[in-house]
């Protein structure tokens, strides 16, 4: 039951209930108000226990860069903290015996454990590297747009399931180098992740995706390649990887990286097409994609919120208290809507980082700024180029008030992109 209305007045003092309709099918307007208040709220998602909720854009980038609070709730001296993440993979579905994926990974791994994990992947997304990746990308975009007319059907096809989807999750299945023959399975189970499907289905689906990644590395390991696994395997290294972590790293960069990219890639083609004078201006002036792909990510990015993190002692985040061990929570896309960071947050302008300092969270901020960002945003406006360029027609085929978004609560995005040229 909803604890309150976006169109009135006041908000309740009752828990913030974080699978509100509302707030999931309209996060950037519906946590307005909460925002507004200048305090964090307490909030609420079944089968996890509560969470401050944080929407200000100062307090989530303090959240995400100070030394008080971290991501890894056995960090936290004392009694043993509640793991928010892994309490809420549990309600939708996972299976026990694979929460250990989610505790040895880069993602939930904090101080030196962090540095060390991070230290052993992050030249493989560094600039250098996703830019040599640049050509494959392109080539691949390029196959899939001279497809996409076969799969229309009186001249309407869905972007989404034959474009913004699949050019994802094949850059990655090349990048760890996973057979030809195999992909459809990875891109089955991606899909059914990225549309927030609980019980069963998502147990089975990431159960199954951690099955391959522990398949894969034993593949690498008997017949190294040229590919990112092989080279995290590698004997000579002083810091090798374990099975673990290297499978937890596998299934993150499909759960995270391919989800949100694959979403971006659709809310940002949405946005440009119902902005037509912004889409003319990106037509006018190509070299402003860089800016248009951030501005994109603040505007309509499809991370609703990023990890919880614990406060490591009595401290206050804004003016709100936070005891030792209390979780909180960051809303992204109520931070990159806030109008204390950003002038006129509400309105989509592509050229607004060429005029401005203002920095998005999009992406993250601190230690844990996306790993992928650099591959997110080099893929998005590889697609949103070769699209527009493909199809200068490029139109929606349905009214915009009719595009349905999907019921995951951690990632905005829709359920198809119906378009046509």
């Amino acid at each position: 039951m909803s604890v309150w209305n976006p169109d009135s007045t006041g908000i309740s003092d009752e828990p913030l209930d974080l699978t509100d309709p509302a707030l999931v099918t309209d996060p950037f307007r519906a946590y307005a108000p909460i925002r507004e208040r200048g305090q964090m709220v307490r909030g609420r998602v079944p089968g996890v226990d509560p969470m401050w909720v944080a929407t200000c854009h100062d307090d989530i980038r303090t959240l995400m860069s100070d030394s008080r609070f971290t991501i890894d709730a056995t960090a936290v001296p004392g009694a043993p903290v509640a793991h928010r993440t892994e309490q809420t993979w549990r309600a939708r579905g996972m299976y026990r015996e694979y929460e250990k994926y989610l505790r040895v990974g880069i993602f939930d791994a904090d101080g030196p454990a962090h540095r060390r994990l991070r230290g052993r992947v992050s030249a493989a997304f560094s600039p250098r590297r996703v830019a040599a990746l640049r050509p494959r990308i392109e080539a691949t975009a390029t196959h899939l747009l001279d497809r996409l007319p076969d799969h229309a059907e009186d001249g309407v096809v869905d972007l989404i399931e034959h474009f913004a989807r699949p050019l994802p999750i094949t850059v990655i299945c090349e990048l760890i180098a996973v057979h030809e023959a195999d992909r459809d399975r990875w891109r089955a189970r991606s899909a059914t992740l990225a549309a927030g499907v609980c019980g069963d289905e998502l147990g089975d689906a990431l159960a199954g995706m951690v099955d391959d990644a522990i398949a894969l590395v034993g593949h690498h390991t008997a017949h190294p390649g040229n590919d990112l696994i092989s080279d995290l395997l590698a004997a000579q290294h002083p810091d090798r990887l374990s099975t673990e972590e290297l499978v937890s790293l596998i299934v993150n960069l499909v759960v995270a990286g391919h989800i949100t990219t694959v979403n971006l890639i659709a809310n940002g083609t949405a946005a440009l097409l119902t902005h037509p004078g912004q889409l003319a201006l990106l037509r006018e002036d190509p070299t402003l994609m860089p800016h248009a792909v951030d501005e994109l990510m603040r505007y309509c990015g499809p991370v609703v919120r990023a990890l919880p993190r614990y406060a490591l002692c009595d401290t206050t985040l804004g003016s709100t208290p936070v005891k030792a061990g209390e979780a909180v929570l960051p809303i992204v896309s109520a931070a990159n809507r806030d109008p204390a960071a950003f002038t006129d947050p509400d309105r989509l302008d592509i050229s607004r980082t060429r005029h401005s300092r203002e920095h998005h969270l999009g992406f993250g901020h601190g230690a844990h700024r996306c790993l992928g960002a650099h591959l997110a945003h080099e893929e998005t406006g590889i697609a949103l180029t070769t699209l527009l360029n493909r199809f200068p027609g490029l139109r929606l085929a349905t009214d915009p008030r009719h595009l349905q978004h999907g019921t995951n609560p951690v990632n905005w995005h829709l359920k198809a992109l119906p378009v046509r040229w």
